[in-house]
């Protein structure tokens, strides 16, 4: 009678097909305590567990996802999918726990004049630069909204009103993403060659990055007034997406479709309240910011872990122009404007 074998072949798993070259043995499988476990899926808990520490910032820890991305793939893509939004909701939430109302009121009304003037500025430019370039109606349109408001959510948001097809919103997606990536790392150093003040690096970020989480993110380098600054103002703009939605669907339109509200941003709103207004719960606010600000570098490692070599190739050139055109004209229009004014 033959000996039986401790690991019979149909029980081997096979290396995973897309692994190729170096990186191979990276997909293989190995049973460690009756589970089949990778090691890419080891090196990737390792870097999450980084980013939990102190030493991990937003722009590390997108540029650790980026090269995570890039080489040996994130092997947890549709869970970190999922995450992502969540998780930047509820850092947003926990931002607000160490923010005064009155700041935020008086933050608010300095970028209300900013935030009316670039949305419908770069939906405007967006239009004819999309025709120029020869771009679908509903591609240019979700990428206009996307840098006008705020990147991902708003696109997000306003796809399914427009009834846009998936290929369209990872078009758009796509490329909102490589923007917001670039201009996490190229904001800050731009401001500090600039001596800009916190308060115009703040207002600078809201306006000229598209979405949240890098908005947050460069903010939070510069400097906690800055940060402060440009969360407030970055969320007022947010809750643009919903006349912005209604409008989508009047000019494409579509009948019977929902409109997606950002309800977090009235969490946000309630807790920069009770902080201000409920002085028994104010020992508790850094907790919750230190909390968020954690939640906000994974979210960021999430998002660099997303953007794989594949995701990068599959928008193509003329959506990435009409993106960078759009960028640098509300980028450069918006920091001439405030440095000489603010």
């Amino acid at each position: 009678m033959p000996l039986p074998t401790l690991n019979p072949p149909a029980q081997q798993p096979a290396a995973a097909p897309e692994a190729a070259g170096c990186f191979r043995h990276f997909h293989t499988q190995h049973f460690v305590f009756g589970r089949a476990v990778t090691l890419r899926q080891v090196v990737f808990g390792l870097l999450l567990l980084f980013c939990l520490t102190p030493w991990a910032s937003p722009p590390v820890a997108l540029a650790l996802g980026l090269v995570l991305a890039q080489t040996l793939g994130n092997p947890f893509a549709s869970q970190t999918k999922a995450a992502t939004a969540k998780l930047l909701q509820y850092s947003v939430v926990g931002l607000g726990f160490g923010m005064n109302a009155h700041a935020a009121v008086q933050a608010g009304r300095e970028g209300i004049l900013f935030t009316v003037v670039s949305i419908f500025g770069t939906l405007i430019l967006g239009y004819f630069a999309g025709r120029w370039l020869g771009l679908g109606r509903q591609v240019t349109h979700l990428i206009s909204c996307g840098t006008a408001i705020c990147g991902g959510s708003a696109i997000a948001a306003v796809g399914p009103v427009m009834r846009a097809k998936d290929e369209e919103m990872s078009v758009a997606l796509g490329t909102v993403f490589v923007l917001n990536a670039l201009a996490l790392f190229a904001f800050p150093p731009i401001g500090h060659a600039l001596a800009m003040t916190q308060n115009q690096f703040g207002l600078w970020c809201a306006i000229a990055i598209h979405d949240t989480s890098s908005v947050v993110g460069a903010a939070k380098v510069y400097g906690d007034q800055a940060l402060q600054v440009a969360t407030t103002i970055k969320l007022a703009r947010a809750l643009w997406i919903i006349p912005i939605s209604i409008g989508t669907a009047l000019l494409f339109k579509q009948k019977g479709v929902k409109v997606k509200i950002p309800y977090f941003i009235f969490g946000f709103i309630a807790a920069m309240l009770l902080n201000t207004y409920v002085p028994a719960l104010q020992p508790l606010g850094p907790i919750a910011v230190k909390l968020a600000k954690i939640g906000l570098t994974v979210t960021l490692f999430f998002i660099g872990a997303g953007l794989s070599a594949k995701t990068v190739r599959s928008v193509g050139a003329r959506p990435y122009l009409l993106g960078v055109l759009l960028w640098l004209v509300i980028s450069s229009a918006s920091l001439y404007v405030i440095l000489h004014t603010v």
